[in-house]
């Protein structure tokens, strides 16, 4: 389900916008909130991509990764996304405050290539229905919130297809998740595959993503509708309870956040507590 937030504005409690978020998993945003200024339009360009990396992006420590080494344009890069992370941060406080000291940045990115252009492998390509899942970079629980605003300066919408409940999604494939082996997630750390220790939860959703995104029948038959945001739109999702996918658009401005369980509203709607009830064991 996808909650517009120009049709709602009301949401009843403080909490109300909160849970609402974390059950629908999606949410609209009326108008244009966030803009380019006229004196950052020439940075919404792939010219300034270094051509290698997927992303131009801002680590949580202000680093910039993934943009031409042209010192003058990284600096200018660097505090365009920086004013995105912290508008982004401020739009989730003022409409879930219980989030307030709770909430964990995460990567800023200016997305410039086309999701048309062909990915790696399925595993990679985003135009495949998925749950966001971090193979090297384990959550071990916490939600992946994102706030994304189309920023195309050529006026393109940007198409997202959105499929079925987490829900469904995960009793669909729940057959085809293995158990980590004994030692499999220490081995991983020591060989530096991973950030951090991953736990049979982050286990788990790596399968969902994979299992989903491999699968051919799945991809051109599963439930699932379009969902088309102009040029200047944005928009809030937990992405590792959304099954979705980036089917067309070019620029993009995204925001990542992590969430622990004990912050929200409704845990009892998070991933991990899902795949806790069908699976029958504890995840985290």
């Amino acid at each position: 389900m996808v909650l517009d937030y120009s049709g709602s504005p009301n949401l009843g409690s403080p909490d109300g916008f909160a849970s609402r978020l974390e059950t629908e998993g999606l949410v609209l945003l009326p108008g244009q909130p966030f803009a380019v200024g006229r004196d950052e339009a020439d940075l919404v360009s792939p010219r300034w991509s270094d051509g290698r990396a997927k992303n131009i992006s801002l680590s949580p420590g202000g680093d910039v990764r993934g943009a031409a080494e042209e010192a003058t344009a990284e600096r200018r890069l660097g505090r365009l996304m920086a004013r995105y992370r912290d508008w982004a941060e401020s739009l989730i406080l003022e409409k879930a405050p219980r989030y307030e000291g709770s909430v964990e940045r995460g990567r800023t990115s200016l997305r410039t290539r086309d999701v048309a252009e062909g990915a790696e492998s399925k595993r990679k390509d985003d135009r495949r229905l998925h749950v966001d899942a971090f193979a090297s970079q384990p959550t071990g629980g916490k939600r992946i919130l994102r706030v994304f605003t189309n920023v195309n300066p050529q006026g393109e919408a940007r198409l997202w297809r959105v499929g079925e409940g987490f829900e469904p999604h995960a009793r669909r494939w729940a057959h085809r998740l293995r158990r980590p082996w004994p030692g499999e997630a220490w081995l991983l750390r020591r060989l530096g595959a991973t950030r951090a220790t991953r736990t049979a939860y982050d286990a788990a959703m790596l399968g969902l993503h994979d299992a989903a995104k491999l699968d051919d029948a799945y991809q051109r038959d599963a439930p699932a509708r379009d969902l088309v945001r102009p040029a200047g739109a944005s928009w809030i999702a937990y992405t590792d309870s959304v099954v979705h996918a980036a089917m067309r658009g070019r620029f993009m401005l995204e925001q990542t956040f992590y969430l622990p369980l004990e912050a929200m509203a409704a845990p009892e709607t998070s991933p991990a507590r899902i795949l806790e009830r069908i699976l029958g064991r504890r995840l985290t």
